[in-house]
């Protein structure tokens, strides 16, 4: 039996060091974990994590340490940068216990949850769904693959991101509300979770607008760097 359309590609991520390749399933973002970003966007703090999706085809995979074009997205005229530190699963199940969710995480990587703002903003004073503001085409660069057997899960370490060289978002793992294995578990009340999910655990203050013509380097400590011009 024969597709009647052509077969959509697999997205899949490179591994640091290896010629494998990590297929994603799912793309899971955690909103609001670090404590000043959700000060920063009129938040308490102290409110449980929530989370939304992204299409798995919206990531842009980026070369370690190269800088890879990302078209600025229709539609927007404030596009917004988020520097996340990735989870990707290599074991699932529901009802994960903290205790032991982070041995289902495979690996880290750099991401950016990229955001139509102004999008996400009009969503939300009219209550709707924030997919126009969170999922455009490519608005989820990412890195290479570091897996956890080489680095270890990584829970302190500085987060940043520049544009063309100026730093803009700096904070520290240390700083999520909520941990890895915490977001872990508490996804995998709401969804069974499958080897191939990512999580994108949030994103530190300062998060605001780029340009085109402008140029992105996010940093994770002992994770990697990867870097963005925007056109």
């Amino acid at each position: 039996m024969l597709s009647v359309i052509p077969n959509p590609p697999r997205i899949t991520l490179p591994i640091h060091g290896s010629d494998d390749l990590f297929p994603v399933r799912r793309v899971y973002c955690v909103g609001r974990n670090y404590r000043a970003h959700a000060r920063e966007m009129g938040a308490d703090e102290r409110d449980p994590p929530f989370f939304f999706l992204k299409p798995a085809d919206t990531l842009q995979v980026v070369p370690e340490g190269g800088t890879a074009d990302h078209p600025y997205p229709p539609r927007t005229e404030n596009y917004h940068f988020e520097v996340e530190l990735v989870a990707a699963l290599g074991q699932g199940g529901r009802d994960i216990p903290v205790a032991t969710a982070a041995a289902h995480v495979y690996g880290y990587a750099v991401g950016l949850d990229m955001t139509r703002r102004d999008l996400q903003d009009e969503a939300k004073r009219q209550a709707r769904p924030w997919d126009m503001g969170k999922a455009a085409d490519l608005s989820a660069p990412i890195g290479p693959l570091r897996p956890a057997g080489t680095i270890g899960h990584p829970r302190t370490g500085a987060i940043t991101l520049a544009v063309d060289g100026e730093e803009r978002q700096r904070g520290d793992l240390s700083e999520m509300i909520w941990s890895v294995p915490e977001q872990v578990a508490l996804l995998s009340t709401y969804f069974e979770l499958h080897p191939g999910d990512l999580i994108f655990t949030g994103t530190p203050s300062g998060v605001g607008p780029v340009r085109r013509g402008q140029t992105m380097t996010a940093r994770i400590e002992g994770v990697g760097a990867i870097g963005l011009r925007v056109v």
